[in-house]
C-alpha cells in the first residue's frame, strides 16, 4: 500500500486526504460502517462512516478538552453521565478525578468500544475502571427513561446526521436537564463554527431556554476540520469558565491547564457574532 489515500468530504466544495499505509481493520456494526488504519503522519485512526473520529497523534486535545473544563468548573463531580464517546477517551480523563464516585458511558455500537480496546487501549483503559457503568443503548432512550441523576452529563457524540441530529435538539437538551442535579452540568460537543455554522448556532440556541449559564469555548483539533472546534456548556448554577476552588487542577495532562481553561472562552468576534 504505497500510494493509498482516505478522503473525508466535508462540503460540497471542501475535502481533506490522509495517506494510509495499511488497513488494519474494516466492518460493518449494525449502526455504521466502521476501519481502523494506519496513517503516515497520525498513527492509527478510528473512522467511522467515513469520517476520522480520533488519531493516536491529537486524540488528547479533544478528549481533554471535553472532561476537564466542566470536571474543574462544577464543585465536587461525583456522578458524571457520557454519551457517546465509545473510544474511551473522554472517560479516561473523567476518571483521573479522584471525587467521581460513578461514570455511566452510554454508548449504542458496541463494536465501536470492541475495536478501541482491541486497536486503541491506551485510550480505552479506563473502560475497566470499577467506577464505570457501560450501557450499550440508545442514549436518547437512556436519557429519557432513566432514574438515575447526576452532577455532570458530557456529549461526544458523532456529527448532527442521521439519528444523532436528535442529540443536539432542545427536547434532548430538556431531558438532559431532568437527570441533572440542582448544579448539574451539560458539555457537548457543537462542530466547527466555521465548517457548519448552523449546526453551531443551532446547538447554542437549542441549549440556551433551558439552562440559565450558557457558554462556548473553542479548541483546534488537528485531524478535525480546519479552524476551531467548538464546545457548548450549560448549567444549571455553575459558571463553566471559572475554575472551582474545590476542584484541584491535575497535573501531568497534555493540553489543558488552568490558562487553556480561561483561553477557552475567549471567542473570536465572528463566533460572537453568530451566537449573539
Amino acid at each position: 500500500m504505497e500510494n493509498i489515500w482516505i478522503y473525508e468530504t466535508h462540503t460540497d466544495g471542501y475535502e481533506v486526504r490522509w495517506r494510509i499505509t495499511d488497513i488494519i481493520h474494516q466492518e460493518t456494526t449494525p449502526f455504521q460502517k466502521l476501519a481502523v488504519v494506519e496513517t503516515v503522519e497520525w498513527g492509527k485512526a478510528l473512522i467511522l462512516d467515513g469520517a476520522l473520529q480520533i488519531t493516536e497523534k491529537d486524540e488528547f486535545i479533544y478528549h481533554e478538552m471535553i472532561a476537564h473544563v466542566a470536571m474543574n468548573s462544577h464543585p465536587r463531580p461525583e456522578k458524571v453521565l457520557i454519551i457517546g464517546g465509545g473510544d474511551g477517551g473522554t472517560l479516561r480523563e473523567v476518571v483521573k478525578h479522584q471525587c467521581l464516585q460513578q461514570a455511566d458511558m452510554v454508548e449504542i455500537d458496541k463494536r465501536v468500544v470492541e475495536i478501541s480496546q482491541q486497536y486503541f487501549p491506551q485510550v480505552a483503559s479506563a473502560i475497566s475502571d470499577s467506577r464505570v457503568n457501560l450501557h450499550i443503548t440508545d442514549g436518547l432512550v437512556y436519557v429519557r427513561d432513566t432514574a438515575e441523576k447526576y452532577d455532570l452529563v458530557i456529549v461526544d457524540s458523532s456529527d448532527p446526521v442521521g439519528p444523532a441530529i436528535q442529540l443536539f435538539s432542545r427536547k434532548f437538551y430538556e431531558d438532559v436537564n431532568k437527570i441533572l442535579k440542582e448544579d448539574g452540568m451539560l458539555v457537548v460537543q457543537s462542530e466547527s463554527p466555521v465548517f457548519f455554522t448552523e449546526h453551531f448556532r443551532n446547538c447554542f440556541f437549542n441549549m440556551k431556554p433551558v439552562f440559565p449559564i450558557v457558554e462556548v469555548y473553542l479548541a483546534t483539533i488537528a485531524t478535525y476540520v480546519s479552524g476551531p472546534w467548538s464546545f457548548t456548556a450549560g448549567s444549571k448554577k455553575h459558571n463553566p469558565r471559572k475554575i472551582h476552588n474545590d476542584s484541584p487542577v491535575l497535573t501531568g495532562l497534555k493540553y489543558y491547564n488552568e490558562d487553556m481553561h480561561q483561553a477557552a472562552f475567549c471567542l473570536p468576534q465572528y463566533v460572537q457574532e453568530i451566537i449573539r
